[in-house]
């Protein structure tokens, strides 16, 4: 892991900095690696079956067997927050960095000035922040499946996963979806 990743001081109100480009990327035009959350390798298939964080148990029904809630979806642990252990940012570029929690998340949109662009061909989000320093979200789209190779959505929409689960529904996470949309 290294401490040695790009950053950028948007002037938000809590004083986060941001990562100028994403994990697996060297600039913030690239993709970068995807992942599934709570996981911290890449990997070919992006299924329940393949969650790292599930099984189907005895009686055939898919569970959680961490970050859950209910007890309709298996072990209930109650956290709803990524462990540092389970963080593709920490433990990839190193104990200075995390994925954003979802607090995070809706500041860099609620204090940023957001415009759909292109950089160097690639479209994505361009927010500026108080400061006016920016920071570029790439459309990298979403894998579902067994698509690794060709991820869907590229282009014209990208989701980036918090590091909070939704409060009514442990099978998902909040995350920031950005697209030609708005």
């Amino acid at each position: 892991a290294t401490e040695e990743h790009e950053y950028v001081d948007l002037g938000l109100p809590s004083g986060t900095l941001w990562a100028t480009c994403n994990v697996g990327a060297s600039v913030p035009e690239e993709y970068g690696d995807y992942f599934a959350w709570g996981e911290t390798i890449p990997k070919g298939n992006y299924t329940w079956n393949s969650y790292k964080w599930g099984q189907t148990s005895p009686d055939g029904y898919w569970v959680l067997l961490k970050y859950n809630t209910e007890n309709q979806y298996g072990v209930v642990d109650n956290i709803t927050e990524l462990e540092l252990a389970d963080d593709a940012a920490y433990t990839i570029l190193g104990a200075s960095w995390q994925i954003p929690n979802w607090e995070q998340t809706c500041e860099l949109v609620e204090h940023g000035t957001w415009t759909w662009t292109s950089r160097n061909g690639v479209y994505g989000q361009l927010g500026t922040g108080p400061n006016g320093n920016t920071v570029f979200l790439p459309a990298a789209g979403n894998v579902y499946g067994d698509n690794f190779h060709s991820p869907g959505n590229q282009g014209w929409r990208g989701e980036y996963l918090a590091s909070t689960l939704m409060s009514d529904d442990s099978y998902r996470c909040r995350y920031l979806l950005i697209s030609t949309l708005g």
